[in-house]
């Protein structure tokens, strides 16, 4: 363990969405700088970071000066090429590892990484033929979720069997044959753990959500949930036993399916901050944004407990054009992410209404 990085000093952020903006926001709140990584020019986290290098991700002499000049490197998502983290770390800290990283990638990996740590997931099988997702889908009672194993996100990359159906020329379609075929399980609802560990090895948890898709895609997160305790302390042990497993530092966002017994099993991570946990900026004294820099930076870590029930709900393409509506309303706290083109299926921004309350009346 080091000394806590110095107020001053210079983050690294791989990466310039609204994930990446959201941290340098952070990072200035405990006076820290950033320096982003990202080939989009004038991104949404350049448009708060103190600096961007408008690269591509595994560019080496943009590597150089991100080494360089930054005391600690992190990343907003998943896709960052291994290889360049991995060349990053031989100079600078890296967190969340590269490690994580690799496993989180391939979801054969991460699926077989997983159970290999004592945490229950949806069976699964890799298929790369037409005759291995036949036998898959067979030993699977004919259904189950095609996905690919690596880059999607959002719903995409997948295909769902629940019958018969023609399976040659589904490779087509997913674009790759190195896929994994996953068991279709009944389950109540998905929830998702936010969870943080430092550079000292504490660990700290948020609260659970409740998440509900659309489309592939998060709609609302909300907390608390409905489930009993044991199904959150099961959840909490294995966001635990991951954190440990991996040696991480820094935030990951856990999904879970919880099942009619109350049990639950993973679904996949995300070694980073996390859609489901925004609702933390709103309802806890410390958002899982600061917390990630507080881990990252040896700082100590903050408290996760919430001080209201809440829903955080996505603003989606046009959704976003209800915001002066939105601003109007009582305990509803807003963010948008600076994009300036609004598409369908892009995430614009996102809402947090906290539970509300009576408010004493003026004069």
């Amino acid at each position: 363990m080091t000394e806590p990085l110095s107020p001053g000093s210079t983050i690294g952020i791989i990466g310039g969405g609204q994930l990446g903006r959201m941290l340098a926001m952070a990072a200035a709140r405990l006076s820290y700088h950033t320096l982003v990584l990202e080939p989009q020019a004038h991104c949404p986290a350049h448009q708060v970071a103190d600096r961007q290098i408008a690269a591509d991700y595994d560019n080496p002499s943009a590597l150089e000066e991100l080494a360089a000049e930054c005391a600690v490197v992190t990343y907003e998502f998943e896709n960052v090429p291994v290889a360049a983290a991995e060349a990053l770390a031989q100079k600078v800290s890296v967190f969340p590892p590269p490690a994580a990283l690799a496993v989180s990638q391939d979801r054969l990996a991460e699926k077989t990484f997983l159970n290999d740590a004592g945490i229950a997931t949806a069976p699964f099988r890799a298929v790369a033929t037409a005759d291995e997702l036949k036998a898959a889908l067979a030993e699977f009672g004919g259904q189950g979720v095609l996905k690919t194993r690596r880059f999607g996100y959002d719903g995409k990359g997948q295909h769902v069997f629940r019958g018969p159906e023609a399976v040659e020329t589904v490779f087509d379609a997913m674009g790759t044959d190195e896929l994994i075929l996953e068991g279709l399980v009944g389950f109540e609802r998905e929830i998702s753990v936010i969870g943080v560990r430092g550079r000292d090895g504490s660990i700290a948890l948020y609260d659970p959500a409740e998440n509900v898709h659309r489309d592939g895609i998060l709609r609302t997160s909300t907390v608390p949930v409905a489930t009993p305790a044991a199904t959150i302390e099961a959840a909490g042990a294995a966001t635990r036993r991951l954190l440990e497993r991996l040696d991480y530092v820094g935030i990951v966002g856990v999904e879970f399916f919880v099942l009619p017994d109350g049990s639950v099993i993973a679904n996949e991570f995300a070694p980073r901050v996390h859609n489901s946990g925004h609702w933390t900026e709103a309802a806890c004294a410390v958002s899982q944004f600061e917390q990630h820099i507080r881990a990252i930076c040896g700082l100590p870590l903050g408290d996760t407990r919430r001080h209201s029930d809440c829903v955080m709900e996505n603003l989606i393409g046009d959704d976003v054009d209800q915001a002066s509506v939105i601003l109007r309303e009582v305990d509803a706290v807003l963010h948008l992410y600076g994009k300036t083109e609004t598409r369908p299926g892009r995430k614009m921004g996102h809402v947090t209404r906290l539970k509300q309350r009576e408010l004493p009346r003026r004069g």
